[in-house]
């Protein structure tokens, strides 16, 4: 394997380290409060599951699907972009159904990229923004993450000192990681730079839903002129808790929407009728059922941020997404993200995910999910104030014995 071109340009995945650790502790008996992977643990709402058993009842929807999407599928994702974002989308060159926010975003980096074309991608940031894109045979070179006049800086640096010139670039707010916001200004800034230097921008904007200040995070679909650049990314993953159901969708500029769903044709089927039939149906029945899941992370988010800090570990309030971005604890930052993931897993039975793997400049931070309930986080909050006792104990004893 060692000898193959695509696994040579993949590091080794850093979060399978401590998915060992966590394993061997379970299979040992620990209790592990798992706040590392983003792996929603809310029900599908229960309408949602009922069409999709409904429409697997019929056989003939057992038969191969459509690659892009079923027309209602798509139609109903341009109502919903109608209705939250203002945005007119065609269904039939503007729109593409994915399974799931990841393949799409792999599956265009297949379909635009050349060897040796150059990415501007976040750092931290979602693995696939950038490993899509080398797996595809481009390079990457990294932006700031957070929106703000660093991230210009960075652009402008890019366009001057890349040969070749960069193709695209990834933006992704409400980040993952980092959850970081940005308002339509940022974005209105943005399509002007992408337009002055003909680059294409890739907007992940999976965490659309999830957000906890009353201020619905915009779409860059809705500065005018914005789809002559621009694809945006979604997902039901979250916004309906349906992770498992894969579920997702690309939008935006009809040449880039084009190719993605070319490469398509040649992959797959998309998904199984039933799921695309349901989807519809989620996207179509109201705002009732992602107020209630967004309500519930808010309150999760609110238990962590106080229960956390109160143990002595200060965590920072998301304002969105389903994580919190959290520097390690300065008395132990000189551990790195890995190592302090992996001794919180082992001493406190806590597992959360190692910055350092979105990415170099996530090394002083861990991801927190947002995926166990208040109790149990409530409790990962108690073993953490032990964890963290025991080390303020520990450093006096060090320290004299120094001196």
């Amino acid at each position: 394997m060692q000898n193959f071109h695509k696994i040579k340009r993949l590091p080794p995945y850093v979060f399978e380290e401590v998915n060992r650790l966590k394993a061997s502790a379970r299979a040992s008996g620990a209790d592990i409060v798992d706040l590392g992977m983003g792996n929603p643990d809310l029900p599908t709402p229960q309408v949602i599951v009922d069409k999709l058993v409904e429409t697997v009842a019929k056989p003939r929807t057992h038969r191969y699907s459509a690659s892009k999407g079923i027309s209602g599928l798509r139609k109903a994702q341009a109502a919903y972009y109608g209705r939250r974002f203002g945005v007119k989308l065609d269904p039939d060159t503007e729109i593409v159904a994915t399974l799931g926010s990841k393949e799409g975003f792999a599956n265009m980096a297949q379909a635009i990229t050349a060897p040796g074309d150059v990415v501007l991608t976040p750092n931290p940031s979602y693995p696939i923004h950038a490993f899509g894109f080398l797996m595809a045979g481009g390079s990457t070179r990294s932006i700031p993450a957070e929106p703000g006049p660093e991230l210009f800086r960075a652009l402008e640096r890019a366009v001057v000192h890349s040969v070749p010139k960069p193709i695209a670039m990834v933006l992704c707010y409400p980040s993952n990681p980092g959850a970081h916001v940005a308002d339509i200004e940022f974005f209105r800034d943005i399509v002007r730079f992408a337009k002055e230097h003909e680059i294409f921008v890739l907007s992940d904007l999976a965490y659309a839903e999830i957000y906890f200040d009353g201020t619905p995070p915009p779409s860059i679909l809705e500065v005018e002129g914005a789809k002559d650049v621009a694809v945006e990314f979604t997902s039901l993953s979250k916004t309906f808790s349906m992770p498992g159901w894969r579920m997702g969708f690309a939008v935006g500029n009809q040449q880039l929407i084009a190719a993605l769903a070319r490469v398509k044709s040649y992959l797959d089927y998309g998904a199984f009728t039933p799921i695309q039939v349901a989807a519809a149906s989620a996207l179509n029945g109201g705002d009732e059922p992602i107020q209630e899941i967004r309500e519930t992370y808010k309150r999760r988010r609110d238990v962590l941020v106080d229960s956390f800090t109160r143990a002595g570990w200060a965590i920072p309030s998301p304002a969105s997404s389903m994580f919190a971005w959290a520097p390690i604890p300065p008395e132990l930052a000189h551990l790195g993200s890995l190592e302090f993931s992996k001794q919180l897993l082992e001493e406190a039975s806590v597992a959360v995910a190692p910055g350092i793997g979105f990415g170099e400049h996530g090394d002083g931070h861990v991801r927190i999910a947002l995926v166990e309930n208040e109790q149990r986080i409530r409790q990962a909050a108690r073993s953490l104030k032990r964890f963290m006792d025991r080390r303020h104990n520990v450093m006096p004893m060090r320290a004299a014995s120094a001196q």
